[in-house]
């Protein structure tokens, strides 16, 4: 049962002390490993909700999460929660209460929306673990396997969207196919997997999802654009395909112009 079914709001459980000594503990060693860097932050919305909406990198370990939240935090303190949409899945066992704590809350509309109107900011990657696996022959691609619910979750909670985009997580190891076949072929879709990936890393070499490669010290640059008004820019009943379609153009151009900067894989 999902999150919009039952009706709960985890961003009642948001534990900003916490949230703290985990970006504190975390950030050095991202920043290290990753050579991490979060750009335009300073154009971000000072008040209210707001939907950042991102691609996703990095297959299983994907360290986006943490890079985007350890810049959010450092340039606008933590007064105003960052929420992360989850699979269900991420809340199983004795870690959910923690998780909860820290900002994940179950990916769903209405609990989008919830933490939205509440004033917070709420991270949405809408290709899910589908974009996080994409190839890395196709890693500067934005796709979200036509997904446009975050669309509607920005309507119905009335906040602007702040397209985000990542370089560089795609390089942490070769990301040969998503699987989609195989996946399909196995019925893994009534486990809500659409893939069975398979690539190459250390210190495993091939693997197809396990065992779970360790990600290289690539760079990685995050650069979050301008906010979009829906209603300013779409009308009073801003038609989703429509903003769906100039959301990604936007960020398909950004990520375009990051892989113009970048030099070597893996060194950025």
């Amino acid at each position: 049962m999902t999150a919009d079914e039952i009706g709960s709001d985890d961003s009642a459980g948001w534990d900003p002390d916490l949230t703290r000594r985990l970006i504190d503990a975390a950030t050095p060693l991202a920043n290290r490993w990753f050579r991490a860097e979060v750009r335009g932050l300073e154009s971000f919305p000072r008040t209210g909700g707001a939907l950042v909406v991102s691609n996703h990198s990095g297959g299983m370990l994907t360290p986006d999460v943490l890079i985007f939240a350890s810049g959010y935090y450092n340039a606008l303190g933590y007064q105003r929660p960052l929420y992360t949409l989850g699979h269900d899945g991420l809340f199983l066992g004795p870690l959910s209460d923690w998780v909860t704590r820290v900002g994940l809350i179950h990916a769903g509309t209405k609990n989008a929306a919830a933490a939205l109107r509440s004033g917070g900011v709420v991270l949405n990657f809408p290709g899910g673990v589908y974009d996080a696996y994409r190839p890395t022959l196709a890693q500067n691609v934005i796709d979200f396997n036509g997904r446009v619910g975050y669309v509607r979750t920005a309507i119905d909670a009335k906040v602007p969207i702040v397209p985000t985009v990542s370089i560089g997580g795609q390089e942490s190891q070769l990301f040969l196919n998503r699987g989609t076949w195989l996946a399909k072929r196995l019925g893994l879709g009534r486990l809500r997997s659409d893939i069975l990936p398979l690539t190459i890393g250390f210190p495993f070499g091939l693997s197809m999802l396990v065992p779970i490669n360790l990600p290289l010290p690539t760079k990685i640059v995050t650069q979050v654009l301008k906010p979009i008004d829906l209603f300013a820019q779409f009308g009073e009943n801003p038609d989703v395909e429509q903003v769906d379609a100039h959301v990604r153009s936007v960020m398909q151009t950004a990520l375009d112009r990051l892989a113009r900067q970048r030099r070597l894989p893996v060194l950025g």
